[in-house]
């Protein structure tokens, strides 16, 4: 008997959704409609108009939501900081989210913090940030993303690639000492120092 009522609260639940404009769609003079659909990441509602519109919002919020304030002022825009809960881990970042782009890891002291603000080669837009895997492996990201999804493994030096021209370099420990790398997958060029 249980197993019947469950099914038939999903069922409503998954009509409840139905008939809910996609707002993508409507800001574009189309007809979509959101529906539940299922990824690998779990259920989540997406345009009934795809591929010819590629919104999706999740049915839960876990990427960045505020756990405390901290009653600290943020350094670039003078709001208070706040300690998020990301896909990476916690993190401080502004309350002023999405006008204010300020975040700083758990992990590592202000000073350092600060030389990591680099600019992001490929949407010249946002800035590399340091992110840990859920595995705890530290990786540096764009904090454009998911607009943008740049990423690099290594620590990024502001710098500019001998061969190429590429505007970002990465710190390579060898055997032989610290190299810096070209960021740019197709090229790679190791080089002693910075032009």
């Amino acid at each position: 008997m249980s197993n019947k009522i469950d099914q038939q609260l999903f069922s409503l639940h998954e009509h409840a959704l139905e008939h809910q404009a996609c707002p993508k769609c409507q800001s574009e003079q189309r007809d979509g409609e959101l529906q539940l659909r299922h990824g690998k990441h779990g259920p989540f509602l997406g345009c009934n108009q795809y591929p010819i519109c590629d919104f999706i919002k999740p049915l839960h919020q876990n990427d960045g939501h505020v756990v405390k304030e901290l009653g600290v002022a943020c350094p670039e825009c003078g709001n208070e900081l706040v300690l998020r809960q990301g896909r990476y881990g916690m993190f401080i970042g502004c309350s002023h989210y999405p006008q204010c782009h300020h975040i700083e890891s758990l992990d590592q002291p202000q000073e350092e913090q600060e030389s990591q603000h680099l600019m992001c080669p490929e949407c010249q837009k946002g800035h590399l940030v340091e992110r840990k895997t859920r595995f705890g492996k530290l990786f540096y990201a764009c904090d454009n993303y998911p607009k943008c999804k740049f990423a690099v493994n290594q620590p990024p030096v502001a710098g500019k690639c001998e061969k190429c021209g590429y505007p970002l370099l990465i710190e390579k420990k060898l055997a032989s000492g610290d190299k810096l790398q070209c960021a740019e997958r197709k090229c790679h060029h190791t080089q002693t120092g910075q032009d």
